[in-house]
């Protein structure tokens, strides 16, 4: 009977002391109740507690990963729209944690929700595309005025996916496609001002130096001779010059009809006696003897 007696004391000894045993890790924390009442948060490590009459709830204190699905929000502009987020948070005060909110993490889920659709619904659709980290910033503040009295921190919140719908985005592309074609022209027409001036500095150049000009001729020529072409190209200047030299041809030959006919014009106005003296074959001119 004393052996028997023993081994039961011995095996409620061990039972107690098993249910007494808690083991708290490193990234958690417990919240330890006596009979309902907290009598203190337990830091990592081994812990006991009384048996049936304590209890020990281990909060984690780690960054928690939470994906907002999927909300229909009507932007500013009254455009509807899509926008899934995710949302990090941990737990900064485990008593409030347990204490103040029933389950943490669906609150949190439930009010970032809400207050995702109440962000972006303040913006229109060009900031939601563009200013993301605003709206980020604008969730985040909100979220932290309230989840602090649960002791909890949002750390934070992001923009996951934005849904347009189909329409938009047939808009939306046009709108690109303007937007591209008008910095295009914007671009040629720099292209064309900035040559029209380098060219207005090549012809003044050419002016002062009018050899410039030819050797510009002959390059043409010579790069249109590289071809097999049939094509005869005359420059401006060339076309010029034949021009120029028809009218001195012209000027040279009215210079010669001019003499011609002054030449005529003396001879028929010269003295008899001199125009005897060379009508007379026989008669030796004074000037030939």
């Amino acid at each position: 009977m004393s052996a028997v007696i023993i081994l039961v004391i011995v095996v409620s000894l061990g039972l107690l002391l098993a249910l007494s045993i808690r083991v708290v890790n490193q990234y958690e924390r417990g919240v330890h109740f006596r009979l309902g009442k907290i009598i203190g948060v337990r830091e990592p490590g081994l812990t006991l507690i009384v048996p049936i009459v304590d209890r020990l709830t281990k909060v984690s204190m780690r960054i928690v990963t939470m994906p907002i699905q999927s909300q229909g929000i009507i932007t500013r502009d009254n455009v509807s729209v899509d926008i899934a987020a995710v949302a990090y948070f941990r737990v900064v005060d485990a008593r409030k944690s347990v204490v103040v909110i029933e389950n943490v993490d669906s609150a949190i889920n439930q009010i970032a929700q809400t207050t995702l659709r109440n962000v972006v619904g303040q913006h229109s659709l060009d900031e939601a595309l563009s200013d993301t980290a605003a709206i980020n910033g604008s969730i985040r503040q909100i979220l932290d005025t309230t989840t602090l009295e649960w002791g909890v921190e949002v750390t934070l919140v992001e923009l996951k996916d934005i849904q347009l719908p189909d329409s938009m985005k047939r808009a939306m592309a046009r709108e690109a496609e303007a937007e591209r074609e008008k910095r295009a022209k914007i671009i040629a027409a720099e292209g064309e001002a900035k040559a029209a001036a380098a060219l207005g500095d090549a012809s003044d150049t050419m002016i002062a130096h009018p050899l410039a000009l030819q050797l510009r001729n002959l390059q043409t020529l010579a790069e249109l001779g590289v071809e097999k072409n049939t094509t005869v190209v005359f420059p401006a200047p060339l076309m010029s010059a034949i021009g120029e030299l028809g009218s001195f041809l012209a000027r040279e030959t009215t210079a010669a009809a001019v003499e011609t006919a002054a030449a005529a014009a003396a001879r028929m106005s010269a003295p008899p006696a001199e125009t005897a003296w060379k009508d007379d074959a026989h008669t030796p001119s004074p000037a030939l003897a």
